[in-house]
């Protein structure tokens, strides 16, 4: 007998796919990330001037959403000016096989 599943009895908010997409929503956390994969270690001004047309409110929430997931580590320099460095973590990086697909996907598919 085959077992057939049937979408009345499922909730798409148990699914991985929702989880993954839970951490990485937003308009500019996976620009975020691809960032970081191709730059290392990045600063926050270098972050906002890198990904134009992101206000400073919307970087930083979505910097600390991030890190707060355990994507990314956030370092703080003890001196004046404060210097603050972002780079991937290890569970940031367990996300690089899936972006590295997309940026494949659309060097092929680009019209």
């Amino acid at each position: 007998m085959e077992n057939k599943r049937c979408i009345a009895s499922e909730k798409l908010c148990e699914t991985g796919f929702s989880y993954t997409l839970s951490l990485i929503n937003g308009k500019y956390k996976m620009t975020i990330l691809y960032t970081l994969m191709e730059f290392t270690v990045v600063r926050y001004n270098e972050l906002q001037r890198y990904i134009k047309g992101i206000s400073y409110k919307t970087l930083s929430l979505s910097l600390k959403e991030l890190e707060n997931d355990g994507l990314i580590i956030r370092k703080e320099y003890p001196q004046i000016p404060p210097k603050v460095e972002y780079s991937l973590s290890e569970r940031g990086k367990s996300l690089m096989p899936i972006l590295d697909g997309m940026c494949e996907w659309g060097d092929k598919n680009r019209m």
